[in-house]
């Protein structure tokens, strides 16, 4: 009876040994590249909102590589987001005060998920921003999605400014139905 025990106190570890492993095949990431242009004619302390062009999502390849479905997708959430300036070169984020950034897509209302309040000063040509804890996978299994930065500026830029945004999305799924 002692062996017994024993025998399934090690079975229920490898078990759940295995589960965590097949949790870990059916999580991947998938990333995405956007951009918006700052114009040097907008107003100071006043919310201003810029729309990104479509981003194609190529959703059901990604999904495909990864050995899942779009009906397999149990959760979407964006883990990352960073900003670098592109242009001019001598451009840093100084001129933002708060920036929050909206997921949308056709038929679906807009959704918050990344943002940043307080932006120092001087924080350079780079921002990492906070993520919200949105489920977004309505969004990303569209064929497109559009971003909409909403932004608060401290002063006036003296150029446009050329930014890109990349994003990161964490996709938890189930692999072929399991």
């Amino acid at each position: 009876m002692r062996k017994q025990i024993q025998w399934l106190g090690i079975l229920s570890i490898f078990l759940m040994g295995a589960c965590q492993s097949v949790d870990r095949l059916t999580q991947f990431n998938m990333d995405y590249e956007s951009s918006v242009t700052v114009s040097s004619g907008m107003s100071i302390n006043l919310p201003f909102d810029m729309m990104t062009p479509d981003v194609t999502t190529n959703s059901e390849s990604e999904f495909k590589v990864n050995n899942t479905r779009k009906d397999l997708i149990e959760e979407i959430r964006l883990t990352s987001m960073k900003m670098q300036i592109t242009s001019p070169s001598s451009a840093d984020f100084s001129f933002m005060k708060s920036i929050h950034i909206y997921l949308d897509a056709e038929d679906l209302g807009e959704t918050e998920i990344a943002y940043l309040d307080d932006i120092p000063a001087s924080p350079g040509r780079q921002l990492t921003l906070e993520t919200t804890s949105a489920d977004v996978q309505e969004y990303i299994k569209r064929d497109s999605f559009t971003l909409r930065v909403e932004a608060v500026t401290r002063k006036i830029p003296a150029q446009d400014v050329d930014i890109d945004i990349d994003s990161r999305f964490w996709v938890n799924a189930r692999i072929l139905g399991i």
